[in-house]
């Protein structure tokens, strides 16, 4: 079942596994626990939903209340929250190789973007998707039982009406969250070039895409927009915490050499 779970926002591998292997019958809270279940395994971090609802007969989808913690270091309390996604699978090709997933809607999703050091949330997320994907290719190859992956493609995937909140630390002001707009995602046919993606290729791209927009200059300079209140920028932010480090590290330089004068006493 694990190698099923759809780490993007729509969750949409999830759907497809559970009505391949089990039936359309009783879906809602199946696929309810098999994210809830597996999601933080790939993940490293919380990550649920609070309901399913699915229509056997157009096999429409609506995931309410879909929520994806940070990793263990960032103080947000999330990392992306929406609060119903719309999914349509095209249910002539459930049985078939691959699946054809016609739309996925994900409306006014509120994300938390972080950074720690060099690294943020986002790319912390990313990186544990990729070790989960790479473990679970090896755990695939060598398995003796065999079985031809499935495929998704998606013909239709929006992000709207999204919310950025970012944590930034001003100086002499402490910890300040800043919300702005993320412009708008619309990708198509998702793993048409070959005939299908895999779960895990599907999540990267969708993936790479949100990140794409989070960090774009559409964002950075909104954010500058918002810092202009209180005489501060993201450069000069940058530029105040690298002079925090750099005296940080030239007090630990003094206090080495003190030490070491102590030991030659």
């Amino acid at each position: 079942m694990k190698k099923w779970i759809f780490i993007g926002l729509g969750a949409v591998a999830v759907i497809v596994a559970v009505v391949v292997f089990v039936g359309l019958s009783n879906l809602g809270p199946i696929i309810k626990k098999a994210v809830n279940t597996y999601g933080p395994e790939i993940t490293k971090t919380e990550l649920h939903v609070a309901d399913v609802d699915v229509s056997i007969l157009s096999a429409e989808a609506k995931i309410k209340d879909f929520f994806l913690g940070n990793p263990k270091g960032f103080k947000t309390p999330s990392a992306v929250q929406v609060g119903t996604v719309f999914v349509n699978v095209n249910e002539k090709t459930l049985t078939g190789n691959p699946i054809i997933i016609d739309q996925i809607k994900v409306k006014s999703p509120e994300i938390s973007y972080e950074k720690k050091g060099k690294i943020d949330n986002f790319h912390s997320i990313i990186n544990n998707v990729n070790k989960a994907s790479a473990s679970e290719k090896r755990s695939t190859t060598s398995s003796q039982d065999k079985k031809p992956e499935k495929k998704l493609i998606i013909r239709d995937f929006t992000i709207t009406d999204g919310k950025v909140n970012v944590a930034l630390a001003i100086y002499g002001l402490g910890q300040k969250e800043i919300t702005v707009s993320l412009p708008d995602i619309h990708l198509k046919d998702i793993g048409k070039e070959k005939n299908g993606a895999s779960a895990a290729e599907v999540s990267k791209q969708i993936f790479a895409a949100l990140y794409e927009k989070i960090t774009s200059n559409a964002v950075t300079n909104a954010i500058n927009q918002e810092l202009k209140a209180y005489g501060a920028n993201l450069d000069s932010l940058s530029k105040t915490a690298m002079k925090q480090v750099e005296g940080a590290s030239e007090k630990a330089k003094d206090l080495g050499e003190k030490v070491k004068g102590l030991l030659k006493k």
